[in-house]
């Protein structure tokens, strides 16, 4: 039997809780929206890697496709970030994998599994965080998949009215330049993780954004 492990906009972030659940995994796919080589520098590490370019992943990606047609372990595999993308016939496939939406979603056709592994990267609000386990039998039939939840961690601290939440947010995206991860962040700057992981989603999904838009969008 193998294991294959599928995620998707990770939207910048690796969570330690996510390497754990892919540990031992003998392939990994990515749904795209990853937003920097790095994190699929560290997947690599676990297992090999099969990713498809998402609309967030801008010149550093050029070189990911959009599309992806594999056979893994006997299992035919098609890969794309959007949905509204898939093609029309996909009968022959045994699992198709999308992403973009940030929302578990799984339903079978025939002998197609579509899955939608939801987002493990940055949170919106209390949206889900989701990835997925696929076991496959030596025939290359699919004989199992696992759902993984990723529990929320502990809502931030609220400030107190004098620190400067402003600067805070300035060095938090300066550090993502520099392909800082959350926990480094924190670490780095002496802050709750919670309150760099919100700082991190809006700042990696709304280019272009500044520390003004972004506590107004935390709404401070």
């Amino acid at each position: 039997m193998y294991t294959i492990g599928i995620l998707s906009d990770t939207h910048g972030l690796l969570r330690e809780e996510v390497l754990a659940a892919l540990n031992g995994c003998d392939a990994i796919l990515h749904g795209g929206d990853i937003n920097r080589q790095e994190i699929l520098d560290r997947l690599e590490e676990i297992a090999p890697v099969y990713v498809v370019r998402g609309n967030n992943d801008k010149d550093w990606a050029e070189h990911l496709p959009v599309f992806l047609d594999i056979n893994l372990f006997g299992l035919a595999i098609y890969m794309t970030h959007k949905k509204k993308d898939l093609p029309k016939d996909l009968s022959r496939y045994g699992l198709v994998v999308y992403g973009h939406s940030h929302r578990y979603d799984q339903k079978t056709a025939g002998d197609t599994l579509f899955l939608n592994s939801g987002s493990c990267g940055p949170r919106r609000f209390n949206q889900e965080i989701t990835l997925a386990l696929v076991t496959i039998r030596d025939d290359g039939h699919i004989l199992e998949l696992r759902r993984i939840d990723i529990p929320h961690a502990k809502p931030a601290p609220a400030l107190s009215p004098e620190h400067d939440l402003k600067q805070d947010i300035k060095q938090v995206m300066q550090a993502v330049d520099k392909g800082k991860s959350v926990p480094e962040i924190a670490e780095e700057l002496r802050m709750n993780p919670e309150l760099v992981e919100q700082i991190c989603r809006l700042y990696l999904t709304h280019p272009g954004v500044d520390a003004d838009r972004i506590m107004a969008k935390m709404g401070l």
